[in-house]
C-alpha cells in the first residue's frame, strides 16, 4: 500500500491523482477532516481508506499495519507563510513529521517528505540543495523555520541516507481553489482577469528590478508530482533535493501567459509593496536542478507558457478538478 498525507490538498491531491493514472487504488488518503475545497479535491479520485492525521499516526504505529506500507509520501503541513503561532508549527509542522519519520525508518517504508523553498529566506545563502549547508539557511517566516527544523533534525540524527526531503518551489495547478491567500498568482491572475480585466502586481523596492520583475522558479505541479514520485521508484537515492525547473522567471511573464491562454492582451496594474512584506519578500528565487539531475532524473520541466495554458483551460476555465 502506499499513504499519502495531506491529500485533500494541493499537492497530495495531485499525487493521489497521479498514483490512480499509474493503475494505483490501494491508496490510504491522510488529511485533517476537510473543508469543501478538500472534499472536491477527493472525491473524483480513488483510494481504498481515509484516516485523520491522528489516526494515521495510530495506525502507522501498529507494527502489522507499518509491514503492509511501502511509501509514505508526506505532504501534510500547515503550509502558511504568515502563521504566527509558533508552538502549532512546532508540533504540527515538525514534530508530527518527525514521529512519521520514525515509524517508517523502524518499518523500512520509504519516506518521502515535503519540505520547502522558504527555508532559502532571502537567497543571499543561495538556493543549492547542499546538505552540508543547510544549517547556514536563514527562513523570513515561521513556516519556512518549521521546515528547516525538520531538515536539521534528520541531518542531527544521520537519517538523510534513508530518506527524501523534498524543497518545493512555486508551485502551481490545478486543485489548489480550497488555498485561499496562499493560491498560486495564476489562480488569484485569473480571478482578478474574469472580475476586473487586469492584474495587479506590486512594485520593485529595488532599482536592480523592474515592476513585476521580481522573479521565481515557477514549477507547473503536474511536473513536481513527477519528480516526487519518481524517487519512491528510485530508491536508492536519498537526500534533500530541490523541486523546481531549474530557470527564474519573473511576475511579467507569468501574468501575460495567462492573458495569452485568454486570447487576451496584458494588462497589468502595479501597486506599492505592503509594508509587512518590506524586507520579507523574496526577490528571486531559482531552484538549483543538478543534484536531482545527477541523480539520474532527466524528464524536461514543461515551458512556462505551456504549463500555464494547460491549467487555465483545462482547469481554471472549466473548474474541473483533477480526476
Amino acid at each position: 500500500m502506499i499513504a499519502v498525507t495531506g491529500a485533500a490538498g494541493f499537492i497530495g491531491s495531485n499525487i493521489v491523482w497521479h498514483l490512480n493514472r499509474l493503475g494505483r487504488r490501494d491508496l490510504i488518503v491522510v488529511d485533517v477532516h476537510p473543508t469543501d475545497g478538500g472534499q472536491a479535491n477527493l472525491a473524483p479520485l480513488d483510494y481504498e481508506r481515509y484516516l485523520t492525521k491522528d489516526e494515521f499516526r495510530d495506525w502507522l504505529g501498529d507494527t502489522q499495519n507499518a509491514a503492509s506500507l511501502e511509501t509514505l509520501y508526506h505532504l501534510g503541513a500547515c503550509s502558511s507563510t504568515t502563521e504566527t503561532d509558533a508552538d502549532y508549527l512546532a508540533e504540527n509542522n515538525f514534530g508530527y513529521t518527525r514521529d512519521l519519520c520514525r515509524l517508517c525508518l523502524a518499518a523500512g517504508v520509504r519516506f518521502i517528505n515535503a519540505s520547502s523553498a522558504a527555508t532559502y529566506g532571502d537567497g543571499s545563502r543561495g538556493y543549492e540543495d547542499d546538505e552540508d549547508r543547510i544549517h547556514e539557511l536563514q527562513p523570513l517566516n515561521l513556516y519556512g523555520q518549521s521546515k528547516q527544523d525538520f531538515d536539521l533534525w534528520a541531518r542531527a540524527e544521520g537519517v538523510l541516507d534513508r530518506i527524501v526531503c523534498l524543497k518545493y518551489f512555486n508551485v502551481y495547478g490545478p486543485n489548489e481553489w480550497h488555498k485561499g491567500d496562499m493560491r498560486s498568482m495564476v489562480c488569484k491572475g485569473f480571478e482578478q482577469i474574469q472580475a476586473t480585466g487586469q492584474v495587479k502586481l506590486f512594485k520593485s523596492d529595488r532599482p536592480e528590478y523592474p515592476d513585476g520583475g521580481q522573479q521565481r522558479d515557477f514549477v507547473y505541479v503536474k511536473d513536481a508530482v513527477d519528480l516526487t514520485v519518481w524517487f519512491a521508484d528510485h530508491p536508492e537515492v536519498s537526500g534533500i533535493f530541490n523541486v523546481g525547473t531549474g530557470q527564474a522567471n519573473d511576475w511579467n511573464r507569468l501574468i501575460t501567459a495567462i492573458f495569452a491562454a485568454l486570447g487576451q492582451e496584458p494588462n497589468i496594474v502595479y501597486v506599492p509593496m505592503p509594508e509587512h512584506l518590506k524586507g520579507k519578500y523574496q526577490y528571486h528565487t531559482e531552484a538549483a536542478m543538478g543534484k536531482a539531475r545527477a541523480a539520474g532524473y532527466t524528464r524536461p520541466f514543461t515551458v512556462l507558457e505551456d504549463a500555464v495554458a494547460d491549467y487555465v483551460n483545462g482547469h481554471l476555465v472549466t473548474g474541473k478538478h483533477l480526476g
